[in-house]
């Protein structure tokens, strides 16, 4: 099992940590470092500053909008990170939420599955340097009846293939990411529960494609602190686990709170939801689990994220991305560092 590094987004008053971040996991061998974007810092910007100032490890992006960028210009976008980190780049894609969608960028959030294909098979024959032409139900290249043609990519990508992420949660997007893509990103993801919520719908995409799931990457983030009391640790994140279980989203549509159910919370995530909505946030944080956060969620000694990574191989965790909580860079620095201890004392190097 490999590492990552996620550093989430950027501009939240960390930026010269989180490059420290990446630059300490570069220099441990991690396998990749990703970066996110949602309504604030965007991703490009952010995986090219860390690229500059890297030698080893992969940038990926985790994710970049589909609503915020037209496929085309994902593609140039792609083959020009790819070019500059001298073929460094991962593709992370995924489709946001409604809110966001529909509130930020202004589009329409309807047929996630059929939008994410379409948006896949484009970004793909782009970055392939092919003379672009499309005809689907979201897109249609060139326009018809207007003075475009077909034209191809300029740029030369380092790499002839790109490898290519989908955020996926549920069953349905799942099955479509093992079918259409490289590897899948998961969050909140519990070894115990992720051959039901996660892998059998990845597998039944992969054999609907006539692919096995060998080489499929199923790389999760999950967030990471250290210390002895396990129950203190998960208070850390009681905020976190609120907010995508209780406000991600709208009451009939967070994906998030449906995970959380489909992992055995049913009641649990109602209360999280309803406490969230209502604007108690405390009371939501109070009514998460700990055994929910404790699952999700890389808490203890060395020796106890160890065994937890063993846990996670076990399950068919191929790239396990960690998030090192802390509040100075010296801090999350170690959790780095804990993340390459407890792997080897895992037996999983070089696995």
């Amino acid at each position: 099992m490999r590492l990552g590094i996620n550093l989430g987004y950027w501009g939240a008053g960390m930026d010269a940590d989180n490059l420290a971040v990446a630059q300490e996991a570069d220099r441990l061998g991690y396998d990749v470092c990703w970066a996110a974007e949602a309504y604030g810092s965007d991703g490009p910007t952010v995986l090219s500053w860390v690229a500059a100032q890297t030698e080893r490890i992969d940038v990926g992006s985790a994710i970049f909008q589909i609503p915020a960028r037209a496929p085309a210009m994902t593609a140039m976008t792609a083959a020009t990170l790819d070019s500059l980190s001298g073929g460094r780049f991962r593709l992370g894609l995924g489709v946001s939420g409604p809110q966001v969608s529909e509130g930020w960028y202004g589009v329409k959030f309807d047929k996630p599955l059929s939008r994410t294909r379409e948006y896949v098979e484009i970004v793909r024959k782009a970055m392939s340097r092919e003379r672009l032409s499309y005809e689907g139900e979201h897109w249609t290249l060139p326009l018809p009846g207007g003075p475009g043609k077909p034209i191809k990519l300029t740029v030369h990508p380092e790499r002839e293939h790109i490898p290519l992420y989908i955020a996926a949660i549920g069953p349905k997007n799942l099955e479509q990411t093992g079918e259409i893509a490289d590897g899948a990103l998961l969050i909140f993801p519990s070894a115990a529960h992720l051959e039901d919520t996660a892998l059998r719908h990845i597998r039944a995409g992969r054999e609907k494609a006539g692919l096995p799931l060998d080489g499929f990457d199923v790389s999760p983030t999950l967030p990471l602190a250290l210390g002895e009391d396990v129950p203190a640790l998960a208070d850390i994140f009681r905020p976190y686990t609120a907010l995508y279980v209780g406000g991600m989203g709208s009451r009939k549509q967070n994906f998030y709170n449906q995970l959380a159910r489909r992992m055995g919370y049913e009641k649990e995530a109602a209360e999280i939801q309803d406490k969230y909505l209502a604007g108690d946030k405390n009371g939501a944080g109070a009514a998460v689990p700990q055994d929910l956060i404790d699952s999700t969620c890389l808490l203890g000694t060395v020796d106890r994220i160890a065994d937890r990574l063993r846990e996670y191989a076990d399950a068919g965790v191929t790239t396990l991305n960690i998030t090192p909580a802390g509040f100075t860079r010296d801090e999350r620095i170690a959790g780095v560092r804990a993340g390459v201890e407890a792997l080897e004392r895992a037996g999983l190097t070089g696995a």
